[in-house]
């Protein structure tokens, strides 16, 4: 902006984004102080209110550097200026109190702990030596600590921390690190930790350093200690402790799934894994995630115990992010802890992550032998964010929550005020109005009360800090998940319309159109791959490849269809799944057969029955059932203990052989008959495009496991053999539609394998290929989605 020549002037400046808790304001009082000009800021509901008065040019760079220079963590999305008449004010530039008002600004995520506060927690002459809680206006937490906004500390978990003299002396000074620090605290003031041994004994020690020395003996010796974080309980564990690791695995019963685990510093994560520029960054940054590094070699890592990863060549690391991690590992002088620790969700199986001191008690029994707590409460559950770097070193976000949550998504069309609540599994809620939307953190899976009681709080509190009040409600249009039954409560309790119910897989690829600023005015030819989905014909999809906006879908193709013997219980057994795809594409079961072998006589016996008679054996498309059913058809996973096991190992065992053969099996291709396409015609002429049925080459798999091929090659020539058919499928709507854009999406592709080699084919086919970034591709990103579409004006996705 262009100041006038000469002369006093003032102007009032409107600062919106993520501009609370970020040391804005104390910014904007040394700038300027810097320039000796006149005037005040305050938070407001909206954000940030400055007014600035004094000679033009100043006011001018004022402006400009405000503009130009935010601080470090601020994301300013709106910035608006006006002139007012000078007053004559020749005053010191103040801040003002927080004006109460409604709107609405954006609080930050929770960030790691920052350099200078690192260096003060380690220096003897520092009165923070030590200080479990440390932080500044540039780190710790935020969204989990918030309970209402405008962000101060009255409307935080501090507010019952009253400051020492001391701390109030840097809250109020401008010029200290530490001005406005809504978390700031000290030894004197501060929270304090308590170590709980399994008996129960509440031990207050004298210092926080007992507390934390003592949790590092029980670590160093074996034992399970559950540690409170910023958003929630870790259990942790020496990840070297073989013993430790299988203790904390059958206690949680936690089957094959992998352990995430914490590094004591960047230099042992190399030991772990050979890391790349962009995993570095990743791995320092203030969000902290934990990234899914591809370990080291036996000969040349650390090791690890094997029950850390069982079957996995990856391993998910994270570093330090508070004060309280840091501590654990210990700093100079301290007596030597384990370096590499297990940190896993303070749950059991199912549940939601544990954040309440007391509860965790009685939930975690049996699972720690001590709690290291502290008395400062988490107002927001928050679990750790998962992701993976791409080899262009972009990010794929696997789990969106702590480091992410509550920053909003720009969206690329205006929605009205509503609540999208996601799916079943891999819950995340989120809420939009404008050109805004906000994910909630990391719910889980939505198979008991807990973890619809967590929903329910987690959407309470999504909606206080965002002041998004709800017109409407999307969900799933399953008809028996829970999440669709609890948005048709929370809908009659708004006294709302019924939710607008959005099918799984329009939804996937409405996310990733959302994600990459599409307004919908062109469809895109949507790939979306995962698991399970409850499609239109009643039926559960999942190999879908549908023409999408956001105001409907046509479905083009899809993959041949298949029975799922025992519907959702049955995905425990690839077993039976890859015989059911031999039963549906009339081929036998021979007993030399890996999947034929792995089954008892009788139970044998009884599926043969169960498809003849097609009992509870709803047919299936998904692309993520036939993942698993080829797994144990090449006889590497039978039996599943975890969600996607059975695919997750039937990556792992291509990636040996990926760079060895470029073979690749050839999918069939069908047209159907055009009464057999579905009712629901929303895209004007893609509606006349016709549909295809993709078939699964099993009789070319079989005959090379009877030729004996090593099995890492069946694995890679079956993934490039899925890629070349998306490739393929994907040319034909081009061919009938003029669509050049492919979204991909589901759960399926969050296989980095598959992920990659679909990319590059559609690429150098000229296509423009849509990846999920910040969003994630399975059903954590699907709320997104449901926003988009159950927002737009003309859809008619209704129940």
């Amino acid at each position: 902006m262009t100041a006038p020549a000469t002369g006093p002037v003032r102007r009032r400046i409107t600062v919106r984004g993520t501009v609370q808790g970020v040391g804005f304001r104390p910014y904007v009082h040394r700038l300027a102080a810097d320039l000796a000009l006149a005037g005040f800021v305050s938070n407001t509901a909206n954000g940030v209110l400055i007014e600035v008065e004094g000679p033009a040019g100043e006011v001018g760079r004022f402006f400009d550097q405000l503009a130009e220079y935010p601080p470090p963590l601020a994301a300013v999305t709106g910035l608006g200026c006006e002139d007012l008449p000078a007053t004559g004010t020749t005053g010191p530039f103040t801040i003002r109190p927080t004006e109460r008002s409604t709107g609405r600004t954006q609080l930050p995520p929770d960030t790691a702990t920052c350099a200078d506060c690192l260096r003060e927690l380690a220096d003897p002459a520092d009165r923070r030596l030590r200080h479990p809680f440390i932080t500044c206006t540039h780190c710790g937490p935020r969204f989990t600590i918030a309970t209402g906004m405008p962000y101060d500390r009255a409307a935080t978990t501090m507010a019952g921390f009253p400051m020492c003299p001391s701390c109030a002396r840097e809250y109020g000074a401008p010029a200290d690190r530490r001005f406005h620090a809504q978390p700031v605290a000290c030894p004197d003031c501060g929270p304090r930790l308590r170590l709980v041994p399994a008996d129960g004994t509440d031990v207050r020690p004298a210092r926080d350093a007992d507390a934390l020395t003592a949790a590092r003996a029980l670590l160093a010796a074996g034992r399970i200690v559950a540690v409170k974080g910023v958003g929630g309980y870790h259990l942790a564990c020496d990840a070297t402790d073989a013993r430790a690791v299988a203790t904390l695995r059958t206690r949680k019963e936690r089957g094959g799934k992998a352990f995430a685990v914490m590094c004591a510093d960047l230099d042992t994560a190399e030991r772990i894994a050979a890391l790349s520029d962009a995993e570095r960054a990743a791995l320092t940054s203030a969000r902290r995630p934990i990234v899914l590094l591809r370990r080291r070699t036996p000969a040349d890592r650390l090791r690890l115990a094997d029950q850390v990863c069982p079957g996995s060549p990856h391993v998910g690391v994270m570093l330090p992010y508070t004060p309280v991690h840091t501590l654990l590992f210990g700093l100079p002088g301290d007596t030597p802890g384990p370096q590499v620790l297990v940190m896993t969700s303070g749950n059991r199986s199912g549940e939601p992550i544990v954040t309440d001191d007391a509860e965790a008690l009685t939930r975690l029994a049996g699972l720690a032998d001590a709690w290291l707590a502290h008395d400062r409460p988490i107002a927001s559950p928050c679990d750790d964010s998962l992701l993976r770097v791409r080899p262009d070193g972009t990010e794929q976000v696997l789990r969106r929550s702590r480091g992410y949550v509550p920053r909003p998504l720009r969206l690329p069309v205006p929605v009205r005020p509503a609540l999208a609540v996601g799916g079943d599994l891999k819950n995340a809620l989120c809420v939009g109005e404008g050109d805004l939307a906000w994910f909630g953190p990391h719910i889980g899976d939505m198979g008991d009360l807990a973890t619809l009681e967590a929903a329910e709080r987690a959407e309470r509190h999504l909606s206080r800090l965002t002041g998004v009040t709800p017109q409407l409600i999307a969900a799933d249009r399953h008809p028996g998940y829970h999440s669709t039954g609890w948005a048709r409560t929370r809908s009659s309790q708004l006294d709302l319309q019924k939710p607008t119910l959005v099918q799984h897989h329009h939804a996937h690829i409405a996310s990733a159109m959302a994600e990459h600023g599409l307004d919908g005015a062109t469809p895109v030819i949507g790939v979306a791959f995962d698991g399970t989905g409850y499609g239109d014909d009643g039926t559960v999809w999942g190999g879908e490849v549908l023409l999408a906006d956001y105001t409907g879908y046509r479905r083009f193709a899809h993959l041949t269809p298949a029975p799922l013997p025992g519907g959702d219980a049955g995905v425990a057994n690839p077993c039976r799944l890859a015989l059911a795809r031999l039963w549906a594409a009339g081929l036998p079961w021979e007993r030399d057969l890996p999947s034929v072998v792995a089954c008892s006589e009788s139970e044998l016996a009884v599926l043969g029955r169960q498809l003849e008679r097609q009992v509870a054996c709803v047919p299936t498309s998904s692309m993520g059932r036939l993942f698993d059913a080829v797994s144990s058809l090449i006889g590497v996973c039978h039996r599943a203990g975890y969600e996607a096991q059975a695919a997750s190992e039937l990556e792992a065992v291509a990636t040996e052989a990926w760079h060895a053969d470029a073979g690749a099996y050839r999918f069939g291709f069908r047209t159907l008959p055009s009464g057999q396409a579905p009712a629901r015609q929303p895209l004007g002429r893609l509606s006349r495009a016709g549909r295809w049925e993709i078939a699964p080459p099993l009789h070319t798999l079989l005959t090379d496991l009877r030729r004996g091929t090593p099995t890492p090659v069946l694995a890679a020539r079956f993934h490039r053999g899925v890629a070349r058919a998306v490739t393929e499928i994907c040319r034909r709507a081009r061919g009938t539609t003029g669509l050049t854009t492919v979204a991909l999406t589901g759960g399926v592709f969050a296989n980095a394998l598959l992920e990659e080699e679909c990319a590059a084919l559609l690429a150098a086919d000229r296509f423009t290929v849509l990846r999920h970034g910040e969003v994630p591709p399975n059903d954590g990103g699907l709320a997104l989605g449901q926003l988009m579409v159950a927002a737009t004006p003309t859809n008619d996705e209704t129940e």
